[in-house]
């Protein structure tokens, strides 16, 4: 896109701060781009991501010709990043990797991507003797780029890797764990969507595993699953009776809404029932509250395994997963219309396991209540009310009527981005990371 810069004291693209003009508004980027006045021309694409390229030239000169001195150039080309400073994310993300952490990440990186290239220039001759279109065509390149991924995955960070404790506190709510960082999740989704091909059967549980990992860097402002469950942490040491207090039964629906089944059944394991003074005058309340931890606990996933410590039902197959979700769903119904709700004389006890089993049930109007995040309630669409669903069936409409009954004030990168892959424009969603992270290491995941 050629211009002819104006005449504006200098400035390449004049603009005008008045009010009227909402210039205040708008972020200014200043062009360090070191080519001496009078500039005659302008050129403006653009790059990979959020970068911007930009050529400033001057006009040329018959007098200079070749004896143009070496201090003075006739144009440059510079690169500007629109992600950073513009209020979406990616100074969030910028703060969060300092220039050497980056560097470490960038050299670590080398040896893995030589030997992707070297394994990818290896497939293109074989494809070529086999007369074949594309390197993606062999199944060995999936398995390629899949360990590079993990690779990478392992120089931004390890949620697992900080040691366990020695005594655990058994009224702990959420584990203690690595802090996570947005670079790292933003990369697994990639991986999630784009490198594991033996995901896709099982997508939605990928999706709920990711989240676990990655509530709390949802928002700062709206609120998340993971910040509720932890301020109710932070009270539950002065309380003494846990089933009297709302944030007790917030806390649990919001749990499970997410498919965070282990939390759910911690923490139903506080109710006062099971203290051994309690069991015999409230042996009813008990056995409901046992009632509900169990199907928590058995609750089938279309999966192939579990990670250590969670709860739930693995079934490997659809027809396998269809058949235990339809009886445990009539376990589900069974329990709720029970009579021996009616001898449960504690009523918030009675209120809020009714409304677990309602989350369970797939009730939209308490899964919208105990959810706080568009992102959460559309993990729970797929728990609860379209548990069927493989591979990105109806993702991306799904994620847009979430977006409209849990609007978030406060943009984020990770959100962005996956908005940015379920409408099949993953490019739009990396502008809010760092260009050169996406630029040297992402392009191996993208189709070719």
């Amino acid at each position: 896109m050629p211009g002819m810069p104006a005449d504006s004291g200098g400035a390449i693209v004049p603009f005008s701060g008045e009010p009227k003009h909402a210039a205040s508004a708008l972020p200014v980027r200043p062009i360090r781009h070191g080519v001496p006045p009078p500039i005659s021309r302008v050129y403006i694409s653009w790059s990979s991501g959020n970068l911007l390229q930009v050529a400033c030239l001057r006009p040329p000169s018959p007098e200079e010709g070749a004896g143009r001195g070496a201090e003075e150039v006739a144009g440059r080309v510079v690169e500007v990043n629109l992600g950073v400073g513009a209020g979406n994310g990616s100074a969030e993300v910028e703060e969060e990797v300092d220039e050497a952490e980056m560097r470490r990440i960038e050299y670590g990186s080398v040896p893995a991507f030589a030997l992707l290239q070297s394994r990818k220039n290896a497939l293109a001759d074989a494809a070529a003797m086999q007369h074949m279109h594309s390197v993606s065509e062999h199944a060995e390149w999936w398995q390629y780029v899949l360990e590079y991924s993990k690779t990478i995955g392992n120089l931004l960070g390890n949620q697992d890797s900080l040691p366990a404790l020695m005594i655990e506190d058994p009224r702990a709510i959420l584990k203690v764990r690595e802090k996570p960082t947005s670079l790292k999740a933003a990369w697994e989704l990639l991986e999630i969507f784009y490198v594991d091909k033996e995901l896709h059967s099982w997508l939605p549980e990928r999706l709920v595993d990711w989240l676990a990992d990655y509530d709390s860097l949802l928002t700062k402002t709206d609120g998340t699953v993971y910040f509720k469950l932890n301020n109710f942490q932070k009270k539950l040491i002065n309380l003494q009776i846990v089933e009297n207090d709302d944030d007790y039964w917030n806390g649990l629906s919001a749990a499970l809404s997410v498919g965070w089944l282990d939390v759910v059944v911690n923490m139903l394991r506080f109710h006062g029932s099971y203290q051994l003074g309690q069991m015999d005058n409230r042996e009813t309340e008990n056995g409901l509250v046992e009632a509900v931890a169990v199907l928590v606990s058995t609750m089938p996933r279309m999966r192939p395994d579990l990670p250590k410590g969670k709860l739930g039902q693995c079934c490997k197959t659809r027809p396998d997963f269809i058949k235990a979700w339809e009886k445990w769903r009539g376990q589900v119904s069974k329990l709720e219309c029970s009579a021996f709700w009616i001898q449960c004389s504690h009523q918030k006890t009675r209120d809020g396991l009714k409304n677990l089993l309602h989350i369970m049930m797939g009730n939209i109007k308490d899964l919208t209540a105990a959810t706080s995040h568009w992102l959460e309630l559309f993990a729970s669409h797929f728990l609860y009310i379209r548990p069927f669903t493989v591979g990105f069936e109806g993702m991306h409409h799904l994620a847009q009527k979430c977006i409209q009954l849990k609007p978030s004030f406060d943009t984020n990168g990770l959100t962005g981005l996956l908005n940015g892959i379920l409408s099949e424009n993953p490019e739009v969603g990396m502008q809010h990371y760092p260009g050169r992270l996406h630029i040297t290491l992402v392009f191996p995941f993208l189709p070719m």
